[in-house]
């Protein structure tokens, strides 16, 4: 009996000190859950019972040089829906498809979904999102959002780019500076049950959005707008594939214009422009096949093509001969219309030759023969090593994205032929950005400039909080070759192949080309014009490529008209203003005077006084024989060939 109470005494204290551990482990575990995890089981808690849902951040404005705005936001409005809060699916279905022209399977796959929140559209209008806001429909959630809105639609497509629905850059400078123009999403986080549904009278915690940071461009809206107009005129008027224009500062490499024809509407990026619609009309694509097309479209030649540019590349080949001292504006040359290198017969553009010129005349002409001579007077390796040092070995790190390099042929496989093709711009590519650095540093006296348009960062209140700075380096020519070359180019205009350039009060410098596109013999060339003004201090520079121009497709015929017309336009907008020669006035019968009295004339004695006078065109409004009135008025001071309007009674 003793044994079996000492065996039950025995089996309770183990009992009691289990029991004992064990609530000792508990304690401790609940002092665990209670004191020392509490934090971390409370944000849990709150995460369970939390719902959140993004607001979207507005990104960052760009603006022109002048502050015009060419990239901004539209609000908009995302539609969701909350499956655990919907309380009559049908209804919710056949009202978002009504309202949001979407199909009830598509709208219904998406409410009829298990999950914390699906979005149903995105970029919603402002009108339709309070029309669904105010049916107070369960379940679905009206949140705000941005779309990107570009009020000018297709000016400089190319350039300024857009964003996808993310918001997020795609193409140019929309993904260049994507870091400095997004902003940081806020969020909106509820209350809701255990099964997911919002809890009535709970409050919403807010966390506000962090607006983008703005950029300021240097380019310019009125001359992107001249540039792309003369550049869609010549293209129509040629027949062409596409156009491709410049306009910089070559002092600074701030990048003024940057035309790209045709252009595409970039409120509307996925749909092709009106060129490619006619192009493809009745033809069915294949996604593939569209998607090829789309980035064909949006492709900016200006960076991301490399050509063979001819002529223009002159520049490259004087600059380099005159450094080396290897040739003298005084040097003869003979040109029968070809020149024998090694065992071939390359030709002047001008088939019965130009005979005897000295070199200035040799570059008026733009005579192949005059370049290669003096190309093989340079020598292959200092060629390459100007061809570096004028930046066209490599990119020139212009801020926008798809910039190619130039194509050559390495310096152990130039030979006399290669050099002497390459002399006058031909068997290698480079970009047309490319050569316009290298012509604007040749021209600036020497510094090699970083093409680019990013200027300056803004934050939301205005404050600039970056300034934007671009390499240059110094000195890659010297000054006297530079003052040389301008003369030279200059004369080119004045008197040589670039003379459909020259405008009356400006003095502007210039080099045509007309490139022959491979494979040769094809009949199809590019036609080109490099020019700048004033040819004594250069301020603004501009090149211009016609692609396959039908008909006459001679650079200094149809590409040299194009820059005069942009400068005609940018040059007083820039501040430049005429300063006329005397023959200039008396030939283009320039000037100003003062406009006299026609009142009470009758039509003979106007015409007999209007023999004394500059007018261009006489308009007589009316059907009697007396002037009573006249436009411009007596005693205003008009240009001259201005139109006169005359009022009769």
């Amino acid at each position: 009996m003793q044994r079996y109470k000492s065996f039950n005494r025995k089996n309770i204290t183990i009992i009691v000190i289990a029991v004992f551990f064990i609530a000792c482990y508990l304690c401790g575990r609940l002092f665990y859950l209670m004191v020392a995890a509490s934090e971390n089981y409370a944000i849990k808690a709150r995460q369970l019972h939390e719902r959140e849902r993004s607001i979207k951040a507005e990104r960052g404005t760009i603006y022109d040089r002048n502050g015009t705005i060419i990239a901004a936001n539209k609000p908009v409005s995302t539609i969701s829906v909350i499956h655990n809060q919907i309380k009559d699916p049908e209804g919710v279905i056949k009202a978002l498809s009504d309202a949001l022209n979407l199909s009830e399977e598509t709208v219904r796959k998406r409410v009829e979904k298990y999950s914390s929140i699906e979005r149903i559209k995105s970029n919603v209008d402002k009108e339709t999102a309070d029309y669904i806001r105010n049916l107070s429909l369960d379940g679905v959630m009206v949140d705000e959002d941005y779309k990107r809105f570009y009020p000018y639609g297709s000016l400089a497509s190319k350039v300024i780019g857009f964003t996808g629905s993310d918001n997020q850059g795609i193409i140019g400078l929309e993904v260049e500076y994507d870091s400095y123009l997004q902003g940081v999403n806020g969020t909106i986080l509820t209350l809701t049950t255990a099964h997911g549904i919002e809890i009535d009278g709970a409050a919403e915690n807010r966390i506000e959005p962090i607006p983008g940071n703005s950029i300021h461009l240097s380019l310019d809206v009125n001359i992107q707008k001249y540039a792309e107009q003369a550049a869609t005129k010549v293209m129509e008027a040629k027949g062409a594939n596409n156009v491709s224009l410049i306009v910089l500062n070559p002092q600074t490499g701030e990048i003024y214009a940057m035309a790209n024809t045709p252009e595409f509407d970039l409120n509307n990026p996925y749909s092709l422009n009106e060129e490619l619609k006619q192009k493809y009309e009745g033809v069915t694509l294949s996604s593939t096949e569209k998607t090829n097309i789309l980035n064909n479209m949006w492709r900016n030649p200006c960076i991301s093509d490399t050509y063979e540019p001819g002529s223009t590349f002159k520049i490259v080949t004087a600059t380099a001969a005159l450094e080396e001292k290897v040739v003298r504006l005084t040097d003869r040359f003979y040109c029968p219309g070809f020149k024998i290198v090694e065992d071939r017969r390359i030709r002047c553009h001008k088939a019965g030759g130009h005979g005897s010129e000295d070199f200035v005349q040799g570059i008026k002409n733009s005579c192949n023969p005059v370049f290669m001579e003096i190309g093989a007077r340079v020598g292959a390796t200092k060629f390459y090593e100007y061809f570096d040092r004028l930046g066209l070995s490599n990119k020139t790190g212009v801020d926008l994205p798809g910039e190619a390099n130039s194509i050559k042929h390495k310096l152990d496989n130039v030979g006399a032929v290669e050099l002497a093709t390459m002399s006058f711009g031909q068997s290698f590519q480079i970009t047309p950005l490319q050569l316009l650095t290298a012509a604007s540093a040749i021209v600036n006296g020497g510094t090699l400039i970083t093409p680019h348009f990013g200027v300056n960062i803004q934050n939301a209140e205005g404050t600039v909080i970056k300034e934007l700075t671009f390499k240059t380096t110094e000195n890659v020519i010297s000054k006297e070759t530079s003052e040389t070359m301008k003369m030279l180019l200059e004369a080119v205009v004045a008197d040589g192949t670039g003379k459909r350039a020259y405008i009356p009060g400006f003095r502007i410098g210039g080099k045509t080309a007309t490139s022959e596109k491979l494979p040769r013999r094809s009949g199809k060339y590019i036609s080109s014009f490099i020019g700048f003004a004033p040819a004594n201090n250069p301020q603004v520079m501009a090149i211009v490529l016609i692609d396959e121009p039908e008909g006459i497709y001679y650079g200094g015929t149809i590409a040299a008209p194009v820059v005069a017309e942009v400068f005609d336009n940018i040059l007083p907008y820039l501040g430049i203003e005429p300063a006329y020669s005397e023959k200039e006035l008396e030939e283009y019968n320039i000037g100003k005077f003062e406009v006299p009295n026609f009142v009470g004339l009758t039509k003979a004695e106007v015409a007999k006084k209007l023999k004394d006078y500059s007018f261009d065109e006489v308009t007589y409004l009316g059907e009697g024989e007396i002037v009573k009135e006249q436009f411009p008025l007596e005693g205003d001071m008009i240009k001259m060939n201005s139109d006169l309007i005359l009022y009769l009674e």
